[in-house]
Formats: structure tokens, sequence, C-alpha cells
């Protein structure tokens, strides 16, 4: 049972389940912008750039024969990957500036000052009468 403990203690760890939720959000964020990309941005840029269609764009290395399909490089493929990067990236970026001002905001807030204790109090005053009957 040692190792079952060891796995348990190690999997429950801040680290691990802040990583494991990070990456499903990750997956889901991805699945979002991909959308949003093949559905709504490239459609207009295809129209932009004479009715492209990106998928679809493969430089045929052989003929289809028979049966046999074609063997083509799909670069289209990759633009379109590419560009979800580029996205997916600047989206990441934007959200981590805005934490990073928000956050930034919250430490510029000062702290209230420490209330003194009673002995610095008692003290304080000793001084201001031993300055008031010097002066």
């Amino acid at each position: 049972m040692g190792m079952l403990s060891e796995f348990k203690k190690f999997a429950m760890k801040g680290n691990v389940v802040d990583m494991a939720v990070g990456i499903i959000i990750g997956v889901a964020f991805g699945k979002i912008v991909s959308s949003f990309v093949n559905d709504i941005l490239m459609p207009p840029l295809g129209i932009l750039l004479g009715g492209m269609d990106f998928t679809a764009l493969a430089f045929t290395i052989k003929e289809a024969v028979g049966e046999q399909a074609a063997v083509t490089i799909n670069y289209g493929s990759f633009i379109q990957t590419a560009i979800d990067f580029i996205i997916v990236a600047f989206a990441i970026f934007m959200m981590i500036k805005a934490m990073n001002r928000l956050s930034r905001k919250e430490e510029a807030k000062p702290a209230a000052p420490p209330k003194p204790s009673p002995e610095q109090e008692l003290l304080t005053e000793i001084r201001d009468l031993l300055k008031k009957d010097q002066g």
C-alpha cells in the first residue's frame, strides 16, 4: 500500500491539481478559439482572398490511382493551425496582461498603518510632553 499512498499524496498536491484544472480549461478554450477561427474569422478572410478555403489548399505529389488516394501536402491546414495558434497565444497574452494589471492595482493600494500598541501611545505622549516643556 506504500506506493498507492505515495501516489495519492503526489496526485493531491496543489500544483498537480492546479495544473490539471489548467489543462482542462485550456483544452476547452482551444476548442472555442478553433471554432471562432474556423467558423467566424476564416470565411470572411477567405472571401477577401478570392473565396479561398485554406483547409483545401494542398500540393498534390501523386495523383489518385484507382482506389488509392492522392498523396498531398496540406499546407492550407497548416496555415489554419498557425492562425489558430496565433489567436490563442494573443488571447492568453491579453488575459494575463489583464490579470497582471488587476494584481498591480491591488498591490498599489497602501496598507493601513498598524495601530500602535498602548506602550507606543504612552511613549508618544511622553515624548510630546517633553518637547512641549523644552520649547
